[in-house]
């Protein structure tokens, strides 16, 4: 009997973030499992440093076949170009990623709003898994998102679906530097929990914030003013995408477990219709994952 060798396809997944690099290795025989994870500083020039990066793992690893990244700010998919990043990457707006890393490393490159791809990895692999209609909510220093319909990213010409922190929650309430006012980053953020302590005159994080609601009064009215907004943003979220279910992800995640039931004890009374609303499951390793799974989808 003649036995074939199945050949692995190896692929990196790269999530660029104001802060790290990330890039992943992954075969398409496995394809939600991270072969090795590297990890780089994000300095400018943003591209010099992760062409950087990537040539340095591509050195470790050879056989790489294509590239997948993942990247905040509008993202001209066909391009592979970012159209407007914010100024937590200085420099990136206008950035000809796919082209200049093709030009590079000679094998294939997609380019993908970061949101985007971290909804695509929990939707096959994560806390979305088996839906085909979901919806991220990415809530860190700012506040994101992707939508997912029939099993596919939702796209528009401008590359902005998913830029949920930039809906109104309140007319004329707080600033946000988009310009406008009363935008859901202001009000469902790690920056806007931060805001809620300092007006509060308290002196901890946020975090610890969390961990004291159960014997603070102070407390425990933050948290529930927060979820509520949370709450309203995602009932604005469910009238115009009637989603089978939200993901919520991003740092502020990770704190879940404190705040979780407060959420839902407001979505209760706002909800139109029940909604399953889960907390990410991949974690860190989404945007890699994700912008993996855009080679595998491509074929």
């Amino acid at each position: 009997m003649v036995q074939f060798e199945v050949k692995k396809v190896k692929v990196l997944g790269v999530d660029l973030g104001g802060t790290n690099i990330k890039i992943g290795v992954l075969d398409e025989l496995q394809p939600g499992n991270i072969e090795r994870v590297y990890l780089y500083p994000t300095q400018e020039p943003i591209y010099e440093c992760l062409e950087k990066a990537i040539d340095e793992v591509m050195s470790l690893h050879p056989d790489i076949k294509a590239i997948g990244i993942g990247t905040p700010g509008f993202v001209d998919r066909k391009k592979g170009s970012v159209k407007f990043a914010s100024e937590n990457l200085p420099g990136w707006s206008g950035t000809e990623v796919k082209q200049k890393l093709e030009s590079r490393f000679h094998i294939s490159v997609i380019v993908e709003n970061d949101a985007n791809v971290a909804a695509l990895a929990e939707v096959i692999f994560g806390a979305a898994k088996g839906y085909n209609n979901a919806l991220m909510l990415t809530l860190g220093t700012g506040v994101g998102g992707g939508v997912i319909i029939d099993g596919k990213i939702l796209y528009g010409p401008n590359g902005a679906v998913g830029e949920f922190g930039h809906m109104t929650l309140y007319p004329e309430g707080h600033s946000c530097k988009c310009g406008r006012k009363g935008c859901q980053e202001q009000y469902v953020s790690g920056h806007s929990l931060a805001r809620r302590i300092r007006e509060a005159n308290m002196d901890m994080t946020p975090e610890e914030l969390m961990q004291s609601k159960e014997h603070n009064d102070t407390a425990a009215a933050i948290v529930n003013e927060f979820t509520y907004d949370l709450a309203l943003s995602i009932t604005s979220l469910q009238a115009a995408f009637d989603m089978e279910i939200l993901v919520i992800g991003g740092g502020v995640s990770h704190s879940a477990n404190y705040w979780f039931e407060d959420l839902n004890k407001n979505l209760k009374n706002l909800l139109f219709h029940p909604l399953r609303v889960e907390v990410a499951k991949l974690k860190n390793d989404a945007g890699i994952i994700g912008a993996a799974q855009l080679i595998f989808m491509e074929g």
